[in-house]
Formats: structure tokens, sequence, C-alpha cells
């Protein structure tokens, strides 16, 4: 079956040939030239992933990926973005997406990144669940849930991963190189300061436990400590 995805992006030029192109390599497009009619199409159809413009005419980017995150915790936000300032791209990352992709930018590019969420996503479909524990709280990365004693949180798959690598390397140091290259493919300063936001996330979301610690070693990279005895 093609993935089918959502596309919003109210430049016409680029945006028939992006659409082109994503049809070309079998890919199913719901192409939406606003943010009103993605929040249509959303409510109507679900979608393997999402391609977001920052900059729409009524709707943006943003709150574009806040309506989908309430209504769909888990599909993988791109966002596509002509801002060069990095507080603009973490935004979208601390909203929920999963990554972005600066224009202008190539097919290519635009296409790798893609069939790296859907490969994860169905890999996550077809492997044994998995149960890791961590404190209180327990990981299933397979539906890329957090149950703890207060109830479930549904996780981001970058969310998922990311804590799965914590979890299975606990109490070492993991270099940030490392775990940008492990998942995102590549070690890069902006990259690096998305890691910190994913981070601050997990952070977060372990923060009802107070023997769970994800330690800034600074310089290297991050730790997660349990000091449950």
């Amino acid at each position: 079956m093609k993935a089918h995805l959502l596309y919003v992006e109210d430049d016409e030029s680029l945006s028939f040939v992006t659409k082109d192109n994503l049809e070309l390599n079998g890919y199913q497009i719901c192409y939406c030239e606003n943010g009103q009619k993605a929040v249509d199409a959303i409510q109507r159809q679900d979608f393997d992933l999402c391609i977001l413009d920052v900059m729409l005419p009524d709707i943006d980017g943003f709150a574009l990926a806040k309506t989908i995150r309430a209504q769909n915790t888990h599909v993988p936000i791109l966002f596509l973005t002509a801002k060069s300032l990095k507080e603009d791209r973490l935004e979208g990352l601390r909203l929920g997406a999963d990554d972005y992709i600066t224009k202008p930018f190539s097919i290519e590019e635009l296409i790798l990144k893609i069939e790296v969420f859907l490969r994860r996503s169905k890999i996550t479909q077809v492997l044994p669940q998995d149960q890791l524990q961590i404190g209180h709280y327990t990981l299933d990365h397979r539906n890329q849930l957090l149950k703890g004693a207060k109830g479930s949180r549904q996780l981001t798959q970058r969310e998922a991963d990311l804590l799965k690598l914590l979890i299975e390397n606990k109490n070492q140091v993991l270099p940030r190189g490392g775990i940008l290259t492990r998942l995102w493919g590549e070690d890069d300063y902006f990259l690096g300061r998305s890691l910190d936001v994913f981070i601050s996330r997990l952070r977060k979301y372990l923060s009802d436990d107070a023997s769970i610690k994800i330690e800034n070693i600074h310089g290297v990279g991050f730790r997660l400590s349990d000091d449950t005895l």
C-alpha cells in the first residue's frame, strides 16, 4: 500500500513540483494550500506522515501542528521552513514535530527523511512488543507509550526511540554525536539543538520519579541514571 502523506504548502510553484515528484516516487499525496483545508483533511482522513510549511497565510504551521498533535500524538511531522533562525526551528520541535527541512531543499533530501520515518513506523508495527523498565515507568516502545502511576503518555516516534536508547544504556554516558548519528543519521550543530529539545521533553515526562535523572555531561553527552533501590 502507498504511504498516505499530508502536504501543506501555499507556494504554488514549489508545491506543484514537490507533489509531482512525491507521487512519482510512489506516495499518495493529500495536498492542501492552506491551514484550514489541512484541518478539514485531518478530521476526515488518517495519514502516515505530515509535511507542513511553517509560513501559511491563515493557520500557520505551528498552530496546525498543535491541532494535529491534539488528534494524533504519534504521526510523524516534518516542517518545511525558510527561516534561518534556530529558535524558529526549535519552536516546531517543542510543539511536537519530529524533524524539519530548511528551504530550499532537494527532493532527494525530503524523500530520504520521509523514508526514515516510514521505515521506523513499519518496524514498530512488526516487532514483538518490547517493554523497558526505568524507575516507576514502563516504556512500551512498539506502541510509543510511557506508562506510569498517573497513567500513560503517548510519545512521538523520536521521543520513544531516544528514551529506548537511553534506557538500554542506563547509567552509561552516551556521546552526543553517537546519539545524533544513531537517531538522526548525522552529527550536526542544529540537530544537536533538536536533541536538547527532546531531552528536555523526556525530563518533563519522567519528572514524577525523583530517582530518575537525565544528566548533561558537559562537552560529552547524556546519561540516564536510575537510583531506584
